[in-house]
């Protein structure tokens, strides 16, 4: 796998030339709506495959590996009938291996909401290990809000893939509420409540098991919460339910903020099977334009959390989505959210040239619209995967969790699968 930016002038025939592949290979696997115009700075993936190279005079092995960026051992390895590497023939032909990058394996967990479009769903349950589909509202007396489910839940055991039932304190046609979490934290009863609905729910709707995302509590429900998660893990695991928690973006253990402070990494990191980090949102919605997961912010929190929790059971959250947002920037003022294939066709309309920012590792443009006025719009691209997910190589960690799957980016999953095996669990 290499990925390709984009020149100014260079079109989707002459990026074949250079690499030796099909136009049409790199047409269909960027899924390209109209591969005659391409974005400069716009990334593309090249999936090599195994090419076919005539021996011209002049040719060694050495000069052969060289312009196809493989090592001599790696033709060698691809050509078992050159017993003597130093004596090519002219019109010899010889296999080119691809350049291959393997990280090994991977648990990937993927966020859906239930009214995923089911085309996307299919097309990327066979790069997730879990469906969490979310959410389950929990109401203040320890009932739950209905979803309707099934349908993800059946394709996901269907494609091997794992489904989880979220549950969330989030209050109805509202948001995440710090008071009612606090009405189920500090009453036993509500808790044991709770549980007994979310088992109800998990045996009726084949779950294989639960995370709990729970946000924005009040700093004193700490250890309440501990205390839960505790319960839920002593009640579930003995049923053979697997148990995931999601957790904000920690950089230290005492860092403040009501987003923060009430996630205890050792204490989660003990008692659950997976820890979602939701490594993402440093560019959000009210925020100044800035890229959403910037790699040298994510760094800092996995810095932190792998001396807390062991590094196998953390899967790092992954956005799958963008902001675009109106300059100059007014306190208050709201950007609007982005696939990463609309970012790219928007540059495209617009004219617009692609940065890419080294240190956050994220792909931003500028442009004007009809209206006179500046844009800033910040998203993904297979650069930014490929960063994104050497990280969690370097880190040695259990895998990613992307947020969410409803947008579907070929690119995520072409870099995904080039590089890392998807483990399945069922």
């Amino acid at each position: 796998m290499r990925i390709h930016v984009v020149r100014p002038g260079e079109s989707v025939y002459s990026i074949a030339r250079l690499y030796d592949v099909p136009s049409q290979r790199i047409i269909s696997d960027n899924e390209l709506s109209d591969p005659g115009q391409l974005v400069p700075g716009q990334a593309l993936v090249i999936l090599e495959g195994t090419r076919r190279y005539t021996v011209r005079p002049g040719d060694s092995v050495f000069r052969i590996a060289r312009r196809y960026d493989v090592s001599v051992a790696e033709i060698l390895e691809a050509n078992p009938d050159i017993t003597d590497p130093a004596a090519l023939q002219v019109g010899q032909e010889i296999n080119i291996p691809p350049r291959e990058i393997s990280f090994g394996e991977i648990l990937v967990n993927g966020y859906a909401f239930p009214g995923i479009d089911r085309g996307v769903l299919e097309r990327t349950l066979p790069s997730l290990s879990f469906l969490s589909i979310f959410s389950y509202e929990v109401r203040p007396d320890g009932s739950l809000g209905d979803i309707n489910d099934e349908p993800l839940i059946q394709a996901a055991r269907a494609a091997r893939v794992a489904p989880f039932m979220v549950i969330t304190n989030i209050e109805e046609g509202g948001s995440f509420s710090s008071d009612l979490a606090s009405t189920i934290l500090n009453n036993e009863q509500l808790q044991d409540t709770l549980i007994e609905n979310v088992l109800r729910v998990m045996r009726q709707k084949n779950y294989y098991g639960l995370d709990i995302d729970f946000e924005y509590l009040y700093p004193r429900d700490r250890e309440n919460y501990n205390n839960f998660v505790r319960k839920v893990a002593a009640r579930i695991r003995p049923l053979g339910y697997s148990l995931t928690t999601a957790l904000a973006p920690k950089i230290s253990g005492d860092q403040p903020g009501l987003l923060y402070e009430a996630h205890d990494y050792p204490v989660h990191g003990a008692l659950a099977d997976h820890v979602i980090l939701m490594t993402y949102e440093w560019g959000y919605t009210y925020s100044p334009p800035r890229a959403v997961a910037p790699l040298n912010e994510v760094r800092r929190v996995l810095n932190y959390a792998v001396t807390v929790i062991p590094r196998r059971k953390i899967l790092m959250g992954i956005p799958n989505y963008g902001y675009n947002w109106t300059l100059p920037f007014v306190e208050g003022s709201a950007a609007s959210t982005i696939s990463n294939t609309a970012a790219v066709e928007l540059a495209k309309r617009e004219g617009a040239f692609i940065q890419f920012d080294p240190v956050a590792q994220a792909p931003w443009f500028r442009y004007y619209d009809s209206n006179g006025r500046l844009h800033e719009v910040w998203f993904s691209d297979a650069r930014s995967i490929y960063a994104s997910l050497a990280l969690v190589n370097e880190y040695r960690l259990g895998g990613i969790s992307l947020w969410t799957i409803g947008r579907y980016s070929p690119q995520y999953y072409l870099v995904l699968n080039a590089v890392f095996n998807v483990r399945k669990v069922l």
